[in-house]
């Protein structure tokens, strides 16, 4: 289960620090410029979108570097579950909005960061 988790964390910190830094660094009209899988800024300020955008590469940093590095990997459950917030709020945001079909991937995310946070905490612990 380790190499799962390792698997699942690293797909996720790859998403993540891609998905995060676009939105940290692309304006606000360029993202929704994507296409309607990214309407979802209407919603919010540029500030707001940069500060998601901030909280998913931190979240990708913390699935990887504190265990890479040995140093606090508690930060990689507690990463873990700081994307199932995220991807909470994602998803009820879609939901809102009634992008229906854009709550899959979001549902998908969720699932994935749900699996890292149980694991680290629970049987595959790096403190165990």
């Amino acid at each position: 289960m380790d190499v799962a988790l390792w698997i699942v964390a690293g797909v996720l910190a790859v998403a993540y620090l891609l998905g995060g830094g676009g939105k940290v660094v692309v304006p606000k009209e360029k993202i929704f410029a994507f296409g309607p899988s990214a309407h979802w800024v209407e919603d919010f300020s540029a500030g707001g979108v940069k500060t998601i955008g901030s909280l998913e590469v931190l979240a990708a940093i913390g699935l990887i570097l504190p265990a890479v590095l040995d140093i606090a990997p508690v930060l990689v459950p507690i990463a873990a579950a700081g994307l199932v917030v995220l991807m909470t709020g994602a998803a009820i945001t879609r939901i809102r909005r009634r992008e229906f079909k854009y709550v899959a991937a979001d549902f998908v995310y969720l699932a994935l960061a749900g699996f890292v946070a149980w694991g680290r905490f629970g049987p595959e612990s790096f403190t165990a």
